[in-house]
């Protein structure tokens, strides 16, 4: 059998009460579970007839009584685990964004375990979780994404383990610390309204939206006419055609007097709220903003005022304005979404140095 890491959809057929087949390089193979073990092994035919009658006779010998003792079950390959891992995932409706987060992962540490002539999901342990721990801080992979990768990671054996692929996980023992958080970076007030004052007139609706509103970029490139009340001054985030937001739950974010400005000056030409300029391939500008363009015209400013930050650091400015402002802790989550009391204790260090500079103002003699 070909043991080169390929991700491919493994199709199942059922042909008989447990017993399932299906093909893996040209070659048919069984699937089937009795009596809480699993059992996956060649049928040694590239018939897809013969393969179906040599399942039902192999399916009804084990049935018979503990003929299933004697029968030894191939070692489970990684991406055999990782696909029906998907398989679950997509059955449960998990969010396509998850499913896709798995899919990454996963492909990648098949690829680093394939690198070391690993193939088999038992094959893998806790030094082989340390080693490409290893691997992508090599790579310059930050300690938060490292901590995720291995979360998907564990997950993988947890299915593993559940659908008998493996007796026990040889992952019980590994020490998965969360990383320590660090302060999230934001611009104060001043340095916002600079950077609006001196960023592209294209580009401004969008970046004073964002600090007055604290979406995501991704919430913004698929805000819909549809979502927005101009009445009640409410702004809808929520899912739509293939997109969802980060958590697939909806949310609503009222409006300031400064973003119902920006929302009553935008043409309605398109059904998204903020469209790109007009172009060759789309001449009544009516598409989407792009975020790469965007975070370019961003940067050009940033550079000019000598600041750093990204597109999403408007959305670490507007959370740290509430905080200072004294907006409730709860009031301020719904207003952002996914956004827990641990995370925004990441926002505290905003707080310190905002009541550091009230100090030096109250002791300066002229104050």
């Amino acid at each position: 059998m070909n043991k080169k890491n390929e991700f491919v959809n493994t199709n199942y057929e059922r042909v008989g009460e447990i017993a399932s087949i299906f093909n893996r390089n040209g070659v048919w193979y069984i699937n089937m579970q009795i009596r809480g073990k699993q059992i996956r092994k060649s049928l040694k035919t590239s018939n897809k007839k013969e393969s179906r009658a040599r399942a039902l006779a192999l399916e009804r010998e084990l049935l018979k009584g503990d003929a299933v003792k004697t029968v030894d079950s191939e070692p489970t390959l990684i991406t055999d685990a990782v696909d029906e891992l998907i398989q679950s995932c997509e059955t449960e409706d998990r969010r396509p964004k998850t499913i896709s987060k798995y899919k990454q992962v996963l492909k990648g540490v098949a690829e680093f375990a394939e690198s070391r002539n690993l193939y088999k999901l038992e094959q893998l342990d806790v030094r082989f979780v340390d080693a490409y721990r290893q691997y992508r801080k090599q790579k310059g992979a930050k300690p938060k994404t490292i901590y995720t990768e291995v979360g998907v990671i564990r997950r993988l054996f947890r299915f593993a383990k559940m659908r008998r692929m493996i007796n026990e996980d040889p992952l019980e023992g590994l020490r998965h610390t969360e990383p320590k958080t660090e302060p999230q970076p934001f611009w104060n007030w001043d340095e916002a309204e600079q950077i609006l004052k001196f960023s592209s007139k294209t580009h401004r609706p969008v970046f004073t939206f964002l600090a007055e509103t604290g979406m995501r970029i991704g919430e913004l490139r698929w805000l819909t006419w549809d979502d927005v009340d101009l009445k009640q001054r409410l702004i809808h985030i929520r899912p739509k055609d293939d997109w969802t937001t980060k958590t697939g739950n909806v949310r609503t974010i009222p409006m300031s007097e400064r973003a119902r400005e920006i929302l009553q000056s935008q043409t309605r030409h398109s059904r998204w709220v903020f469209t790109a300029k007009a172009s060759p391939n789309y001449p009544q500008g009516d598409h989407q903003v792009s975020e790469r363009r965007l975070l370019e015209s961003l940067k050009r400013t940033l550079e000019k005022l000598e600041l750093n930050g990204h597109l999403h650091t408007f959305r670490h400015t507007f959370i740290s304005r509430a905080i200072v402002a004294g907006i409730p802790e709860a009031i301020i989550r719904k207003w952002v979404g996914h956004v827990d009391h641990k995370t925004l204790q990441h926002y505290t260090h905003i707080a310190d140095q905002e009541s550091q500079a009230a100090m030096e103002r109250l002791n300066r003699p002229d104050a």
